[in-house]
């Protein structure tokens, strides 16, 4: 009788390890198998929804790059790398350019940036066409800690490649949190 038990047993516990060692087989499809039979679906977009799009990317970058960059001893290798990224993303950038931007940044010691509810628009000046963008920043101190929503604006511009025949264009920030006031109709000097 004992080695009917022992039997049965060892037959049950070799049961429940081929149970627990047995693979299942399931029709799982690797992640390189669903990449190999995607078939590319475009998404069209008109164009004001791309440079939305774009613009808004364009904005977030230099925001974190200027975080980033700030957060730094200025004076590194590395800190020098991403100041001239930041630079990329201007027309023509000088010592001003940066200096709002960074100014305030650095007064309210700003770690985070998300940006939101961009509004791109178009504004005539004379004969030209001035392309602004109107966002709200949401600025994170340390821990995580909300510092507050601001809305800024830019301006920017998109240059055309002359050398590409799919109109690819170019896209660069003219002016980043320094609009030129309007002037209103009171003059300067005291009034009485």
């Amino acid at each position: 009788m004992k080695t009917i038990n022992n039997i049965l047993f060892l037959t049950i516990l070799l049961g429940i390890i081929m149970i627990a060692c047995k693979k299942e087989e399931t029709n799982s499809i690797s992640d390189l198998e669903k990449l190999r039979n995607t078939e590319n679906i475009s998404v069209q977009m008109d164009s004001a929804q791309a440079i939305n799009a774009i613009t808004m990317q364009k904005v977030q970058d230099v925001l974190d790059l200027s975080t980033l960059y700030l957060s730094g001893n200025k004076n590194t290798e590395i800190d020098t790398a991403i100041y001239s990224k930041i630079e990329k993303y201007f027309q023509k950038s000088d010592s001003v350019t940066f200096q709002g931007l960074f100014k305030e940044l650095e007064s309210l010691k700003v770690k985070k940036v998300k940006v939101s509810n961009i509004n791109v628009f178009k504004s005539i000046k004379d004969k030209d066409t001035l392309d602004y963008a109107k966002f709200n920043v949401e600025y994170i101190g340390d821990k995580n800690k909300p510092i507050g929503n601001f809305e800024r604006s830019a301006q920017y511009t998109l240059v055309s490649k002359a050398k590409e025949k799919n109109k690819e264009f170019k896209f660069y920030f003219i002016k980043f949190y320094s609009d030129a006031p309007e002037k209103d109709s009171t003059s300067v000097g005291v009034t009485r």
